[in-house]
């Protein structure tokens, strides 16, 4: 039999030492799963890819992008909260589904302790735009119209609990009117709607329906930021249209199963840091009309105190039901 000499033993205490480090530099080690809480077309799903894009590269690795849509997002998270918590399943996340949730569905199967956040990816403009053939051409126009004929105007958003859906309660409840809200699967169903005539407006963010506006097929009235939008200079503010309590931040953050390794959600969070300084990702930003968080913003614990504040936010907008 072989003697185990010193020498040996050494040679074995170091290597198993290393063991750990490079089991760290090894990941990602294999793709890994992006999963976006809607429908392809909307605005999570388009950001989720352009950022997915810039980190595999960062990475090194394929990130597979996987659409699984449900009740305003809370299917996919549900499925998140379950996977296994090692860095090879991802999320897209935002005010709907990791906050607006949790007052709108009772028996939801996850908590904001179910996941880890990885880092804030984009910050987006709540608008509201109607057919390009609506007989309201202006935001005065539309709510005066719903005072006039309660329930009348239908409104669409990408799901009950969607970032959509609550760009939806807020113009509501600024505006003080009743209107239909029809809900989709995603942003991209209700605006194929909306220029199909289906419906009289969507609730949605610049990033999903600027090109269409831009394009004239449809119309945008109003956006619900302190400032116009870069690309879309005609459309005025909530205020300017007469409507300042109609104000919204959106915004998009991606978040891992809760026990993941530190050290996987600060590679993954580095590999963010990169696609926001790209010049392909700045670029493809500015045609969406979307905007990058502040370098104070990236961290994963900014993300925390963001969801926890749009949790009671938002509670108090719907109170228990929606």
């Amino acid at each position: 039999m072989p003697r185990f000499t010193p020498i040996a033993a050494l040679l074995a205490l170091t290597l198993a030492a290393a063991l750990p480090a490079r089991a760290e530099e090894a990941y990602p080690a294999r793709p890994i799963t992006m999963i976006v809480p809607f429908a392809a077309g909307g605005t999570s799903d388009v950001i989720a890819r352009i950022v997915a894009e810039a980190m595999a590269r960062s990475l090194g690795q394929r990130i597979i992008h996987e659409n699984v849509g449900g009740a305003g997002g809370t299917v996919a998270l549900a499925r998140a909260a379950r996977a296994a918590p090692d860095g090879y399943t991802i999320f897209i996340g935002n005010s709907g589904t990791n906050a607006a949730a949790y007052a709108i569905y009772p028996d939801i199967r996850y908590t904001p302790e179910s996941f880890a956040p990885i880092g804030l990816i984009a910050k987006t403009n709540s608008m509201i735009a109607l057919r390009a053939d609506h007989p309201a051409t202006t935001l005065a126009a539309l709510v005066a119209e719903a005072k006039a004929k309660p329930g009348t105007i239908r409104l669409g958003h990408a799901g009950v609990g969607s970032q959509n859906y609550l760009i939806c309660r807020a113009f509501m409840e600024a505006a003080g009117v009743d209107v239909t809200l029809v809900s989709y699967r995603g942003a991209g169903p209700a605006l194929n709607d909306l220029m199909g005539g289906h419906v009289d407006g969507v609730c949605d963010a610049a990033t999903s329906v600027g090109q269409a506006i831009n394009a004239g097929r449809i119309r945008g009235l109003a956006v619900a930021s302190p400032s116009r939008v870069p690309g879309l200079e005609g459309v005025p503010t909530a205020a300017e249209a007469g409507l300042p309590a109609f104000q919204m931040q959106n915004w998009n953050a991606l978040f891992a199963p809760a026990g993941t390794p530190p050290a996987v959600i600060g590679r993954l969070n580095r590999a963010i840091a990169e696609a926001l300084e790209s010049p392909e990702l700045k670029a493809r930003y500015a045609e969406l009309m979307a905007s990058a968080p502040g370098m104070d913003e990236r961290a994963p614990e900014a993300v925390t105190p963001l969801v926890a504040n749009d949790i009671v936010r938002f509670r108090r907008l719907m109170g228990p039901r929606p």
